[in-house]
């Protein structure tokens, strides 16, 4: 039996030699992040500069614990920024990245990653830009505004009771289906942030619309919208023109069609 020449396939029987990639050296992506550091409302702010090394399988918040641990090991002040949950569903970790709200992709800002990007890339990072969502520290935002438009709504006045049976009010299914779609909402600001008159609208017609569709919002209907819309207005939002880039960067996919349906009930509750 001769001798195997080199790179032949090795005789039946015997395995093979594995021979591993380096995958660490080839899914390291280099960035330079600019990030806006902020002290309060009144500060003018500014950006700053830094190269920060991870890997294309880290998230992107993740990226920025990295950043501030380089900073916090230089002695340097962390940059702040919001999150909560990290798993898509609070809404607390907005971000305009490259000035697209929440990044690249269609996503919230915790469910983006680092292979959204190249290695050698240039990642511009600032906090919401809204009179309604003013800037507590660098990349946070008080985003309170969004929870007095819901309190301005008020209550349902309906006594549930007990928990009822099922199907004992019925709902028809598209109502429900629609309910539930507007229910989708997290309250991220996304549609704020997108707005080129950073209208709330789009966030405070799903609030509306989701009571609005079901039989125990029906009592309040007309009052809930118009209270929800005055106190939208009064916290410095701008108004909607249908541009529509508030449904083109919601996470969550909430549709345009809702602001027709919360300006319906504007309608009936001026009537009134």
């Amino acid at each position: 039996m001769g001798r195997r020449q080199p790179g032949a396939d090795p005789p039946q029987g015997r395995p093979r030699i594995r021979i591993r990639r380096d995958e660490a050296a080839e899914l390291q992506v280099r960035i330079t992040v600019e990030y806006w550091r902020q002290n309060g409302p009144t500060d003018p702010g500014h950006f700053e500069s830094r190269q920060v090394e991870t890997d294309e399988h880290s998230s992107f918040l993740e990226m920025l614990d990295v950043l501030n641990e380089d900073l916090f090991a230089e002695g340097k002040e962390p940059v702040a920024f919001d999150s909560d949950c990290r798993e898509g569903i609070c809404g607390q970790c907005g971000l305009v990245i490259n000035g697209d709200p929440h990044g690249p992709e269609k996503t919230t800002t915790c469910q983006l990653h680092m292979r959204s990007f190249k290695d050698g890339d240039t990642i511009t990072i600032e906090p919401w830009r809204s009179t309604g969502f003013p800037v507590l520290k660098d990349l946070v935002v008080d985003r309170s505004a969004f929870d007095r438009i819901i309190q301005a709504g008020g209550y349902i006045s309906v006594n549930t009771g007990a928990a009822p049976d099922a199907h004992a009010q019925p709902v028809p299914k598209v109502d429900a289906d629609l309910a539930f779609e507007a229910a989708a909402c997290i309250g991220c600001g996304a549609c704020v942030a997108a707005c080129p008159n950073g209208s709330g609208m789009l966030f405070t017609s799903a609030k509306v619309v989701h009571l609005g569709l079901l039989p125990q919002g029906q009592p309040e209907r007309a009052t809930r919208a118009l209270n929800m819309v005055r106190q939208h207005d009064d916290e410095g939002f701008g108004g909607c023109t249908n541009i529509g880039e508030c449904q083109s960067a919601c996470p969550k996919d909430i549709p345009i069609e809702f602001i027709s349906m919360l300006n319906k009930d504007l309608r009936l509750g001026a009537s009134k």
